[in-house]
């Protein structure tokens, strides 16, 4: 017989509790040694009640997106159509340049159920619990200049900020470039990585999270502040695979105009979601801080600042601290 785990000792009874001594007897170990596999389960998307003096029972389990009913549920073309489905992954975007280096065609996709090595821009670690976000990298093949790339950064946002909308009702605003907010909190990241020759782009693996089904005890303390998921801000549960489906099919009609006619209906919706345009802001740079006013979008998809006398400076990578603007 299988040496018996906490997971099948829970799930050998389904809504009731198990008590510790006897999961304690069961499994050989400490009460300490139970409440740290408690917390391995609730990483993978299980939710784990524990009542004092009573047990511990499994109250839901971790969603799964399904491949079948994501294929049914797209309405794309191309994005999406090559689809790898993972479990656990250190990111999408490693896993998704492989590919890419293998000659994967554009619109391939990658979705994750957990990342745990998953990143935002900067540098910065991106909470990736399991079952319960969008995890997902695209890949995408324009025959555009390098210089053109952040373009497309503002086209994912714009995208992804339509989407989500549409799907939610929720009123989402874009801080620059492509960070997108409820409320002054963080729903959604972006991250475009590219591999470029001679000035051309090879391709362009967009990475995207979006916090669809977080809780509040999800998030790190020092991310909770600043931070807030779909179902958080919403109220109730988003279907992911639903999720997933309206951000290609935007993404691929607003990628097509851009392909057609350039960057100005893609620079218009941008202008126009975005939380940072006409308001006093700190900008801080790898030389060092900026403070202006966010005027708009330049040709290129740098950011438009009128800086103190009326002079405009173009800047193409900054952070801003949404909590520092002035009206």
């Amino acid at each position: 017989m299988d040496q018996p785990t906490l997971l099948s000792l829970l799930e050998e009874r389904p809504g009731q509790f198990v008590s510790g001594e006897e999961i304690s007897q069961k499994l050989n170990v400490s009460r300490t040694a139970i409440w740290k596999q408690i917390r391995k389960l609730e990483g993978q998307g299980y939710v784990v009640e524990a009542v004092p003096r009573v047990g511990y029972r499994i109250v839901s389990k971790p969603s799964r997106i399904s491949p079948v009913e994501l294929g049914h549920k797209l309405r794309t073309r191309s994005f999406g159509r090559n689809l790898k489905l993972l479990d656990v992954v250190a990111s999408t975007q490693d896993v998704l340049r492989d590919l890419a280096e293998q000659g994967a065609p554009e619109g391939t996709l990658v979705v994750a159920e957990q990342q745990n090595q998953g990143r935002g821009r900067m540098g910065r670690s991106w909470v990736s619990p399991a079952g319960k976000g969008v995890w997902m990298s695209l890949l995408l093949r324009p025959d555009v200049p390098l210089l053109r790339t952040p373009q497309l950064t503002l086209l994912a946002a714009v995208a992804l900020c339509r989407a989500i909308e549409r799907l939610t009702g929720l009123e989402i605003g874009i801080k620059w470039p492509n960070d997108l907010l409820v409320d002054g909190r963080k729903i959604s990241g972006i991250l475009l990585e590219s591999a470029a020759e001679d000035e051309r782009l090879r391709y362009i693996v967009v990475g995207i999270g979006i916090s669809a089904n977080l809780d509040p005890e999800d998030y790190p303390e020092d991310v909770a502040a600043k931070a807030i998921s779909l179902k958080m801000a919403s109220g109730r549960a988003v279907d992911r695979a639903g999720l997933i489906a309206e951000a290609l099919k935007e993404f691929e009609d607003l990628y097509q105009l851009y392909l057609t006619e350039g960057f100005e209906p893609i620079r218009l919706l941008w202008e126009a979601r975005s939380i940072n345009l006409n308001r006093h802001t700190v900008l801080t740079t790898a030389r060092g801080t900026i403070e202006g006013v966010p005027r708009g979008l330049a040709e290129t998809g740098g950011l438009l600042v009128e800086l103190e006398g009326g002079r405009i400076e173009t800047v193409y990578s900054a952070e801003i601290n949404p909590w520092e603007q002035k009206a």
